[in-house]
């Protein structure tokens, strides 16, 4: 593996910090929803503020497209972060360049917190602009890449900022990767489970196909491999695209290791009085959806499941948030976190979510944090916030004495 600097290779004390977070958490009236993300970031900002460094906390929240949007500042984190260190100053800004920006910054006592507005509120951001990057850059003598959420796109303060600071990973992204890499050598049988109800996934079912003894597809997925092999889906999700790549992997010798649903719990829909239905892949109903994979599925899938070694999981097998679609994932859920044997590695997004309604967190191997960058990753792609911080080990490493 490449190498990186850690947060516990700078002498941060009384130094100033700046500290790239993940703030993108759901809010509505101004409060947050979900503290997940943020309390992400804590052990790091914790770490820091033992050490006696001043820290400047930046993010993102939503995509307001490069303007100011009053539903997306982040006086609500601000808010949430008093709330999880009580005893710490919190200052937050308006803004997150300028004048009162240095000033503050430059003003504030080692062991604060100063919190700077969105972002996104600059295109620049989403640009990877660099005189962005310099601008929040020269607020710190070092930074820390916090937010592997966030770590596979290529963003001004992700990944041209590492050009101006000595910079390193976050205790957090230290310990995402360190899980993440055993799936990248992984013990056989190695099983994929893959679902959700983005038909984006394709390209990384493809990938999966060359590592993977088996892929279990669910979700919206199944139904683009069962209508390019000729069955009819009803008012299932699919599309032509999606459709068109299925059969292209079809083809391939490799498709063998695809195991496709036997059965469906359909209805016209999800919110609908009927009583939903269980039926074959053969008798969809030509006015209805499949809304979960069936029993006999459930059992199929349990079949490979019981023999892995490395499970990797990402996306539910139904529509999960109503019920009764929710079976499918929660049964393959409670079964996989029985398998002593198998190392299980929860790929981000809804997975993770129903993963922690299901109060199963701690009887998995690991509940990824990310959603496409861990996506990303297990795929063998290059995520552009790491390479960044490969390139900047090269470019300071003569500086720190490694530890």
């Amino acid at each position: 593996m490449k190498k990186r600097f850690r947060v516990i290779d700078f002498p941060v004390d009384n130094k100033t910090v700046l500290v790239r977070a993940s703030f993108n958490v759901p809010i509505k009236n101004k409060k947050v929803l979900d503290n997940k993300k943020i309390q992400v970031s804590l052990p790091t900002i914790e770490y820091l503020l033992q050490r006696k460094a001043k820290i400047v906390l930046i993010s993102h929240l939503g995509r307001p497209n490069g303007r100011f949007n009053s539903s997306l500042t982040l006086d609500p984190i601000a808010k949430e972060l008093k709330k999880l260190l009580p005893k710490t100053n919190i200052i937050k800004l308006d803004h997150c360049l300028g004048r009162d920006v240095r000033k503050t910054v430059k003003e504030a006592q080692p062991g604060e917190i100063i919190l700077l507005e969105n972002l996104r509120f600059h295109k620049e951001e989403e640009q990877n602009d660099t005189s962005f990057a310099h601008s929040l850059a020269n607020l710190g003598d070092y930074y820390i890449n916090a937010d592997f959420s966030t770590s596979h796109r290529k963003h001004a303060s992700l990944h041209v900022i590492t050009k101006f600071l000595p910079s390193a990973t976050g205790l957090s992204v230290e310990k995402e990767l360190a899980s993440l890499s055993q799936a990248l050598k992984p013990k056989k049988p190695f099983i994929w489970i893959l679902g959700g109800a983005k038909l984006d996934k394709l390209s990384i079912l493809n990938n999966a196909l060359k590592k993977a003894d088996y892929v279990l597809v669910g979700g919206a997925l199944a139904f683009s491999f069962l209508k390019a092999k000729g069955f009819h889906v009803g008012m299932s999700k699919t599309d032509t695209k999606s459709i068109s790549i299925a059969k292209k992997i079809l083809k391939k010798k490799s498709s063998k290791k695809i195991i496709l649903p036997v059965d469906f719990v359909v209805n016209k829909r999800s919110k609908s009085r009927a009583k939903p239905k269980i039926v074959s892949i053969q008798e969809i109903p030509m006015d209805q959806v499949g809304f979960d994979i069936g029993p006999k599925t459930v059992k199929l899938f349990k079949t490979y499941l019981q023999k892995a070694k490395t499970i990797i999981w990402n996306g539910p097998l139904g529509y999960f948030e109503v019920r009764p679609y929710d079976q499918g994932t929660k049964q393959i859920a409670n079964f996989i976190s029985k398998l002593d044997s198998a190392t299980t590695i929860i790929g981000g997004g809804e997975t993770s979510e129903a993963i922690k309604e299901m109060k199963l967190e701690k009887k998995m191997t690991h509940v990824s944090t990310g959603g496409g960058a861990t996506l990303a990753f297990l795929s063998g792609e290059k995520l552009p916030a790491l390479v960044a911080l490969e390139k900047n080990y090269k470019r300071f490493k003569k500086k720190f004495k490694q530890t």
